[in-house]
């Protein structure tokens, strides 16, 4: 009979997981551990999902994704086999994934997800200008397969396609200032002025990131039309480098393991000191998003736009407690 897991154990293991992106870094997720089968149990908080700007929640299960594989990293750095199933109730929508916690005795250890641990609480989002210098062939390789190894695909487009990317997030931003509702999920998620010090989740002020002054890089204005003391404005880079995660389908359990690709590409990115940025505006329309598919192809389906170069990781963003988002049974 396996041995029981501990209270501390699991908690450090969900403090790893909830090191994720999100939406907003709204962090739209619970936990359970059923202590006699060493289940961790992951659930959508539909209390913080986006009506506007994610109202099929799509959004919501890649950032759950996203803490799901940071959850298989961590238990694997702490000598623990996480077997994974995806939406294992269908009568539960909520319940997006169980992690049996398994002894390793007898398993083989997964060296490559080990090695990501390092890097979990490195991997910052950098609304900063990155440095005009290119991204290393191998490195674009590494990231290919890092999305391949969970089953999605890293698509680096080529100019006419990154160019058809950039019009649609102006366009975007365009359809924004034309909609009065748009903004109500950025407005609910961002932290401004003495919120943004005591914040546990949304974005605060110091990780906006100066407001770009010249340049083409897809980087969110999180203040709107708010006003943000000491932000200053810059230049960004004219040619950014630009990466699409896309899946062949289009369903929870894609978005889920979107999630989860996503986030190995973005902790191997972090180990080749790449700095990174992520942006779904385009494609919180469906119309827009169909349009970023792969010209070449017309098929697959756009989860993210990653930003990739060289240049500030950008600061920490708050987190929840532990004791917030596990419970245990």
């Amino acid at each position: 009979m396996a041995s029981r897991l501990d209270e501390k154990t699991v908690a450090r293991l969900v403090a790893e997981a909830i090191a994720a992106p999100s939406m907003h870094n709204a962090q739209p997720w619970r936990f359970r551990f059923v202590t006699g089968e060493r289940l961790v149990l992951l659930y959508a908080d539909p209390e913080r999902a986006m009506p506007h700007s994610d109202p099929d929640n799509r959004a919501l299960h890649i950032g759950c994704g996203a803490a799901l594989f940071n959850l298989r990293v961590a238990a694997v750095h702490a000598d623990l086999v996480p077997e994974t199933r995806l939406l294992p109730e269908p009568q539960d929508p909520l319940l997006l994934a169980a992690v049996h916690l398994a002894d390793p005795a007898g398993r083989s250890r997964d060296d490559d997800l080990a090695r990501l641990h390092p890097v979990i609480r490195q991997r910052h989002t950098s609304r900063h200008p990155f440095a005009d210098k290119d991204v290393p062939e191998d490195v674009r390789t590494t990231l290919q397969d890092a999305a391949a190894r969970e089953g999605a695909e890293l698509l680096m487009p080529g100019p006419w396609h990154a160019e058809t990317v950039l019009d649609l997030v102006r366009d975007a931003e365009s359809r924004d200032l034309m909609d009065p509702g748009a903004n109500e999920d950025l407005v609910r998620w961002t932290r401004l002025g003495p919120e943004a010090d005591t914040a546990v989740d949304g974005v605060p002020e110091y990780a906006f990131g100066p407001r770009r002054r010249d340049g083409r890089a897809p980087v969110r204005d999180f203040s709107g039309r708010r006003p943000v003391a000491d932000r200053g404005t810059t230049t960004f880079e004219h040619t950014p480098h630009l990466a699409l995660l896309t899946t062949p389908g289009d369903s929870p359990a894609d978005w889920l393991r979107a999630g989860q690709a996503l986030e190995r590409v973005l902790l191997e990115a972090t180990l080749a000191d790449l700095a990174t940025s992520l942006t779904s505006h385009a494609l919180e329309d469906r119309e827009l998003r169909l349009l970023a598919r792969d010209p070449g192809s017309g098929t697959g389906q756009v989860q993210m736009v990653l930003r990739l170069g060289y240049g500030p990781r950008g600061p920490a963003t708050p987190r929840r407690a532990v004791a917030d988002v596990l419970v245990f049974a």
